[in-house]
């Protein structure tokens, strides 16, 4: 080990690279396996198609919702946007 490197950096780029490593594998896995699913899906064109599995049960990337939460609303009485108004108020100035 050469003089101007530490323990910690030299630790610590060896686990960042562990880990870079690791993330690779684990996409490459992935892909393959999307790859041999889009095979079979396409070699029984005519047959439903199996559910995707992966041995350890749920899926290797979830599917993102098409939409958002539903948006909430909350009906204020008078005093309280008054209130509301004058917190702003206060904020907006910094006191």
């Amino acid at each position: 080990m050469a003089e101007h490197e530490t323990l910690s950096r030299t630790t610590g780029a060896t686990v960042v690279t562990l880990v870079v490593v690791a993330c690779a594998a684990g996409l490459a896995d992935a892909l393959r396996r999307r790859v041999r699913l889009r095979r079979r899906t396409r070699h029984h064109a005519g047959a439903e198609p199996a559910p995707v599995h992966t041995h350890h049960g749920t899926p290797t990337v979830p599917r993102q919702r098409a939409t958002g939460p539903s948006a909430e609303t909350v009906r204020l009485t008078e005093a309280e946007r008054d209130a509301f108004a004058v917190l702003v108020r206060r904020l907006s100035e910094g006191d």
